[in-house]
């Protein structure tokens, strides 16, 4: 195997493991061979997937934690450290939205709540921050490795209607490049800090946003496309070689770097 993309026997700690897009990284790269965590707030779906994993041969553990609450990662890191010593990759997959923190067209500011904000500031924002903060320790018994922040088009061209998850995945841009300059004046250059931007990717969450139930597009769905020069929603899968660039040596030295995966959408100016 070409050394330069091997993830074999990396120790991977995925938060979100068993979502949409988490858990498709997490079957890949223990695929690869990467002995995967599986970090979950619930335990629906962990179990399931670690038997996939193990059932194709591969090596997979499970972590429940909360990811906004500090005592679920220090037990997690306590966990970590007894089982592996050290980890290899953090992918801070973990997110999400909700009703309170968006604008729907026929709403206006002064319906948005401000609890409901909070939330999602804490779940996409607090909830990147303090597993890298918790976990920390575990890459600097080796002085290296790869952290992944989960970023969003949304971050750097703000949509409409979802105000408080562009502002939080917004701040995680500006978390991830602070933070690389952080641990490489401070640890070394051995400690790489990156995120992925992902464009639209047609999902069970957004499917019913974005489509109709024949298939066809909604007008959402519609703006989106039209402004996507590839002409279409990307496949989950599609994120994969990414992540993959990023978990190894091939992207050892690349820092600070929020790498959009998007058919083109944030190149576009719509003309």
């Amino acid at each position: 195997m070409n050394q330069l993309f091997n993830v074999k026997n990396k120790i991977i700690v995925i938060t979100g493991g068993t979502g949409v897009l988490g858990s498709e990284m997490t079957k890949y790269l223990a695929d690869e061979g990467a002995h995967v965590v599986i970090m979950s707030y619930a335990i629906e779906g962990a179990h399931e997937l670690k038997d996939e994993i193990v059932s194709k041969g591969g090596a997979a553990s499970i972590i429940l934690a909360d990811v906004t609450k500090e005592s679920d990662l220090e037990k997690a890191y306590e966990e970590l450290k007894k089982s592996f010593g050290t980890i290899d990759v953090l992918i801070n997959a973990a997110g999400g939205n909700m009703q309170g923190a968006t604008i729907t067209p026929d709403q206006t500011l002064m319906d948005s709540d401000v609890e409901a904000l909070r939330k999602i500031i804490e779940l996409n924002y607090i909830g990147t921050y303090l597993p890298i903060k918790t976990f920390l320790p575990l890459f600097l018994s080796n002085n290296k490795g790869s952290i992944i922040n989960i970023s969003s088009m949304s971050a750097e061209r703000p949509l409409t209607r979802v105000m408080g998850y562009s502002s939080s995945k917004a701040a995680i841009d500006n978390l991830t490049q602070w933070l690389a300059v952080e641990f490489a004046q401070k640890h070394g250059e051995g400690l790489r800090v990156n995120a992925l931007a992902p464009g639209f990717f047609l999902t069970k969450q957004n499917k019913t946003l974005l489509t109709e139930t024949d298939g066809s597009l909604t007008a959402r769905g519609n703006q989106i496309i039209s402004n996507t020069p590839m002409g279409r929603f990307g496949d989950p899968n599609e994120l994969l070689g990414a992540v993959h660039y990023l978990c190894s040596d091939a992207s050892k030295f690349v820092t600070g770097t929020v790498l959009k995966i998007d058919g083109g959408f944030g190149a576009y100016s719509g003309v």
